[in-house]
């Protein structure tokens, strides 16, 4: 059955940089490359892993290569889409090699696996925090959809377009998605719609279908719901997601990093 993992939000920043002044992005980053790779004897085999935006802070080359040298170890294939922290054109440059990056227009993608579909597309808007998708990447998720032929199928995309109550975040998720809403409702298949954006483990319906938000590799939006709370990070553990098809699709949050463990429950039984 396939398994896809879903990494979100880096946020790599130039070297001997703190994000924000206080998180160690790289690191971080790193340390869900090794956990995606000691999980593989156990779990896999993983078909592929992909970013779910937000690789860089700033956008820049130098942050796209320290992207890429960090995730050169990870022992499956990945790809990515932009958030509203990368810069598409520069992303595009630094990602010309890679087959499934096209050479012009939106970062929109798919890839195929035995009986499943993973749709990928761009919210990028430059020089904003909100997302929006284009006339041509719903055309193209329709067409890919209507291929999928009911297959299930996974849409991945940066912004959410649910609310979540965290204020700060909601005024920056997905603008305009009626006709998204639309498409995806109107599928006669196993969907499942899963974004980043908002760095916490979050699951909401989104039309007839379930959305979850991933959460962030190394460091979470603070969990305030209070009107007017201010806009801050807390440093929780990172996680990411494995997506399976498993009697439909199956979605598990693993956390980043080595913890003690297995044990037997009952060692004398």
């Amino acid at each position: 059955m396939p398994k896809i993992v879903q990494i979100s939000d880096p946020h790599i920043v130039p070297y001997g940089q703190l994000a924000y002044g206080q998180v160690d992005t790289a690191a971080a980053l790193a340390s869900c490359v090794e956990t995606v790779n000691r999980f593989l004897p156990d779990i896999g085999p993983f078909d592929m892993a992909f970013v779910a935006g937000d690789l860089t802070d700033f956008g820049t080359e130098e942050e796209y290569q320290r992207f890429r040298d960090i995730m050169e170890p990870l022992a499956i294939p990945y790809r990515a889409i932009p958030g509203n922290h990368d810069d598409v054109e520069v992303m595009r440059r630094c990602f010309a090699d890679q087959d499934w990056m096209p050479e012009t227009g939106s970062i929109t993608w798919t890839a195929e696996f035995s009986g499943l579909r993973l749709i990928a597309l761009d919210t990028n808007v430059k020089g904003k925090a909100y997302g929006h998708l284009s006339d041509a990447s719903l055309d193209y998720l329709e067409a890919k959809m209507t291929a999928a032929n009911g297959d299930p199928v996974i849409v991945a995309m940066h912004h959410p377009p649910i609310r979540t109550g965290i204020k700060k975040m909601d005024i920056q998720n997905l603008r305009d998605s009626r006709r998204l809403q639309s498409i995806l409702s109107a599928y006669q298949g196993e969907l499942r719609l899963v974004c980043g954006h908002v760095h916490r483990n979050i699951v909401a319906p989104f039309g007839d279908v379930i959305c979850q938000i991933a959460p962030g590799v190394s460091h979470a939006v603070s969990m305030d719901l209070r009107v007017g709370a201010p806009h801050c990070l807390t440093k929780e553990p990172g996680g990411f997601l494995l997506h399976e098809l498993h009697d439909g699709i199956l979605t598990h949050s693993i956390p980043v990093g080595q913890f003690d463990g297995p044990y037997l429950f009952y060692p004398d039984s």
